[in-house]
């Protein structure tokens, strides 16, 4: 299958990682973080770019937030959604560096609004959600707006999230997406299904390359079932979605167990019934290669993706690779159509 590739931001001189990506009026906007390194948060910023050719070309990035070298805290990553009235959301995880609040329990979410396709954004909102690695605003049919974040609760990693039935005014108490004692639930990619139904998948952050998780609401978030094997073995970060003729397009880094480096970076395609069934063997579905890290160093693997009118799909995540030791924002652009051929009559 023919993957194109494109550099969205590559600079010498820092760590760059953790992208996500918006289609909003026949543009792209890609925000990611910089930071000195993936195990160095001395200094952190969250930066922005932009395309108007379909992520061929990009921008010079421009910072969203101020830099954080000497600051008692640090950012984490970045996600950006696009409302139905056009605003453009960006989610921020703001992590205690210093004191008796360090840590993902003490995190606080940030909301950053563009009402201008990103040419401004506002003073950010916090919210009462605590936690790291937060989802994107997810907007409901109803309006409801749904954010997520983890953090340790009773010895494990546990997925929370708050909604609001009055744009973010006010805010639900926690729910409590999914905890299973013996299993890290993290990092949740929220997929409204139609109706009051919403598909969260999750990683497993144990190490051990255990299935990607998953779990369903049936009440727009206020309650949740029982966690299931979804069958994408060592599944790190997914990013869910539908295509446009119906099939689930998920992202994601590939990490195989203890011992090795994360080096492959992949999508699959499934269907629906396969997303809303509680048996892992249900349903069907293909995983794509997209992208290999050759670095030594490899790291990789958080993404995001969009699918234009036409059928492109373009992804971005951040990779080391020829960067050798720094990260850096790679965009991808591939067709639905070339991922399944015809049968011949």
């Amino acid at each position: 299958m023919k993957v194109e590739k494109f550099c969205v931001s590559s600079d010498p001189d820092i760590y760059e990682a953790w992208p996500d990506i918006v289609l909003s009026d026949g543009k792209l906007l890609c925000v990611f973080s910089e930071c000195t390194h993936h195990n160095d948060r001395s200094y952190t910023r969250i930066m922005v770019t932009e395309s108007t050719d379909r992520g061929r070309h990009w921008t010079p990035k421009r910072p969203l937030t101020k830099g954080t070298a000497g600051l008692p805290y640090y950012y984490n990553c970045a996600r950006i959604s696009r409302l139905s009235d056009g605003t453009l959301v960006i989610v921020v995880d703001r992590i205690p560096a210093v004191g008796e609040g360090v840590g993902a329990v003490n995190s606080v979410i940030l909301l950053y609004f563009s009402h201008d396709q990103g040419l401004t954004w506002q003073a950010p909102v916090e919210t009462p959600l605590r936690g790291i690695v937060p989802e994107r605003l997810t907007e409901l049919p109803d309006g409801r707006w749904l954010i997520a974040a983890h953090r340790p609760d009773n010895g494990f990693l546990t997925q929370f999230l708050r909604y609001s039935d009055d744009r973010g005014q006010t805010w639900s108490e926690e729910v409590t997406v999914a905890q299973v004692p013996g299993r890290n639930l993290c990092e949740v990619s929220l997929l409204p299904a139609g109706g009051s139904t919403i598909v969260a998948f999750m990683r497993e952050n144990s190490g051990l390359g255990y299935d990607c998780q998953k779990t369903i609401s049936c009440d727009n978030g206020e309650t949740w079932g029982k966690v299931t094997d979804f069958p994408l073995p060592g599944c790190h970060r997914p990013t869910a979605g539908f295509l446009q003729d119906g099939q689930v397009f998920i992202t994601y880094r590939f990490y195989p167990g203890r011992g090795q480096r994360p080096c492959n970076f992949f999508a699959a395609l499934c269907d629906r019934e396969s997303i809303l069934s509680e048996e892992r063997g249900a349903g069907s579905g293909r995983t794509i290669p997209i992208d290999y890290d050759r670095s030594p160093l490899a790291d990789l693997g958080y993404s995001g993706w969009v699918e234009f009118a036409d059928g492109e799909i373009y992804v971005v995540t951040y990779i080391v690779d020829d960067a050798l030791d720094k990260g850096q924002i790679r965009g991808y652009a591939l067709k639905r159509e070339d991922m399944l051929l015809p049968l011949q009559k």
